[in-house]
């Protein structure tokens, strides 16, 4: 049984998701958050300990999230670089989010650092499948992982050139889906 108090810190943590996916850390503001939860300021703090830990709990959230969704198949990159593209159309918040993060928090370096252990199993089962010959050696797994997840971004929310749309003509998906798994194959698997 859910408790009213474990609904509501759901309802803040959707209503985090939105706001600072749309408006950064900076820009987030908790008023609108707590309206849009439903429940007060003073209760949120008392949870998350100011804007900044409510953002923590987000971006955690999102992190957990999106590895539970679209696991890492080592036998498969190509297919993993598209259902990473298919998770950004469904939710783009995490993209946003880590973008946010990146240009608010951690403008250099390993955006990732505080959650090694989302990234490392990732990077071993890469390192284990280059030794097995299954994907390219002379590139770091962390950096095989890192093209592979560019890759999948390239028509995200916080493209450079072009934001795909979930209400965009099928077709389109699927041609894009098609370079996306040509392209990873033809760099990363031999």
């Amino acid at each position: 049984m859910v408790r009213d108090g474990e609904r509501s810190r759901e309802r803040v943590l959707a209503a985090a998701t939105a706001e600072f996916a749309e408006y950064g850390i900076a820009g987030a503001r908790v008023d609108r958050i707590a309206a849009s939860a439903g429940v007060n300021k003073a209760q949120m703090y008392a949870w998350y300990g100011s804007k900044d830990g409510l953002f923590d709990a987000v971006f955690d959230a999102q992190l957990h999230r999106i590895v539970d969704t679209v696991p890492l198949d080592v036998d498969d990159l190509p297919g993993y670089a598209v259902r990473l593209y298919d998770s950004y159309l469904a939710s783009p918040e995490l993209i946003r989010l880590t973008s946010w993060n990146r240009l608010e928090r951690v403008p250099a370096g390993d955006l990732l650092a505080g959650h090694a252990e989302l990234a490392r199993p990732k990077h071993e089962a890469i390192a284990r499948a280059q030794a097995e010959g299954r994907i390219v050696g002379g590139i770091r797994p962390d950096e095989v992982y890192s093209i592979v997840i560019a890759l999948a971004g390239t028509w995200s929310p916080v493209s450079g050139t072009y934001t795909a749309s979930a209400a965009e003509d099928e077709a389109e998906h699927e041609r894009r889906r098609a370079a996306l798994r040509l392209v990873v194959r033809r760099a990363l698997v031999p």
